[in-house]
């Protein structure tokens, strides 16, 4: 294995580009490393990217904000102004892991393990965040849903990583929140998972997006979700309309934290909590 610790994208697409083996991006490295001693991969190259600073940069405003993929999770939950515009994105990078893990553990570093029940993933889709790809043809913006494509798999090409990630403008009224399911209060994996992102209009929600975690392949955005939202004051009708588009989108496996039923069930349930709280965080009263 080789390991090389580049100082600019430029490079580290470079070292991509011309490694005919199997590479890896290493950001925080809490996910690629448990799983090279487990042997579950065995990489021919490992790109550490926590040297290049553009990547360390973490630029917060209401006009977009702009999260480094080196910047660890612990910097989100450290900047006041992050929590205020992105509460729910903020709660959801706090998950993964324990405090000790925050210091090194990365969005960008959940979202490529491609896991289907990432914390980070269902916040970050309902926020409408967007993956800067870089590689050696340039540069190119993904919508996050779009990233992973299944369990472990991404679409990304073998000589891209993604060097920030985007949230859009926060304008007018707006409120969003994440929240799981897990069979322990703390330090686990979500059973089920579910973000939602509103905009108001009068107490009227103007906007939504709803995303789900751990009952499908990957991460889904259920628009049908966020249609039964957009016009409502969340009224139980509507939070129930809501619901049935959630379990209606629901594709998820038995194992042994859950049946299929089970999440889908939840996925209903928790996605409502979720709009709740969103719609409370912007103001809204029921």
């Amino acid at each position: 294995m080789r390991f090389e610790a580049p100082t600019t994208t430029k490079a580290a697409a470079a070292l991509l580009a011309n490694e005919s083996g199997e590479s890896r991006i290493l950001a925080g490295g809490t996910d690629l490393l448990v799983r090279m001693k487990t042997g579950m991969i065995e990489p021919d190259l490992v790109v550490d990217i926590k040297r290049i600073e553009t990547l360390q940069r973490l630029n917060v405003s209401a006009g977009g904000t702009e999260i480094g993929s080196a910047v660890p999770s612990a910097a989100l939950g450290e900047s006041a102004k992050l929590k205020s515009l992105w509460p729910g994105v903020v709660e959801a990078a706090n998950l993964i892991g324990s405090d000790q893990i925050q210091g090194r553990c990365t969005i960008v570093g959940n979202l490529c393990n491609a896991s289907p029940a990432a914390d980070s993933v269902p916040a970050l889709i309902a926020a409408g965040a967007k993956a800067i790809v870089v590689g050696a043809g340039g540069k190119r913006r993904v919508p996050v849903e779009k990233v992973v494509t299944g369990p472990g798999s991404l679409s990304l090409r073998s000589d891209e990583f993604i060097e920030a990630i985007v949230l859009p403008e926060r304008k007018g009224t707006f409120g969003d929140a994440y929240l799981r399911f897990t069979p322990r209060t703390e330090m686990d994996i979500a059973v089920v998972s579910a973000g939602v992102n509103l905009t108001l209009s009068r107490g009227v929600v103007k906007t939504a997006r709803v995303a789900l975690g751990a009952v499908a392949p990957t991460a889904v955005l259920v628009s049908a979700a966020a249609r039964a939202l957009v016009g409502t004051k969340l009224d139980d009708v509507a939070l129930e309309k809501m619901a049935k588009a959630c379990r209606k989108a629901c594709n998820p496996i038995d194992d042994k934290r859950g049946t299929a039923a089970y999440r889908t069930q939840v996925a209903g349930v928790i996605a409502k909590r979720a709009a709740v709280l969103a719609f409370e965080r912007a103001g809204g009263k029921q």
